[in-house]
């Protein structure tokens, strides 16, 4: 998923009158967060790069893969409730944006070899 494919389906789902410069920065928030807690934490974390999406085309892709990708949704759509003052919203729009986490962290942890110290017997 791009970053324009990401503020269009949230505008299709959710119509808000967020500006796009604003969803970029949550959607930048929360990349930044998956490449320091999941990404780096794991061998060829180092070989993924990643910079604030407020400096690059609407057609970069977003670190998460499909079909993990809808945690883009999620948690921009929890990002607009908390925004609106909407804290039932929000917090329904969390426990799916979680689930969302969860289960591509869960495969990225299976399908990737974490980091760890050698271990040395004398």
């Amino acid at each position: 998923m791009t970053i324009m494919d990401a503020l269009y389906r949230i505008d299709e789902v959710k119509p808000n009158s967020y500006s796009q410069t604003e969803k970029i920065k949550w959607l930048s928030s929360l990349d930044g967060v998956i490449k320091a807690e999941i990404i780096d934490t794991h061998e060829g974390g180092e070989d993924i790069t990643f910079k604030p999406y407020l400096e690059t085309e609407l057609t970069t892709s977003l670190l998460v893969p499909a079909p993990y990708d809808d945690i883009y949704i999620r948690w921009l759509e929890a990002q607009i409730d908390y925004a609106n003052g909407e804290y039932g919203k929000y917090q329904n729009s969390m426990t799916m944006y979680n689930t969302a986490y969860s289960s591509f962290e869960r495969w990225y942890n299976r399908t990737h070899m974490p980091k760890g110290n050698k271990f040395k017997f004398s």
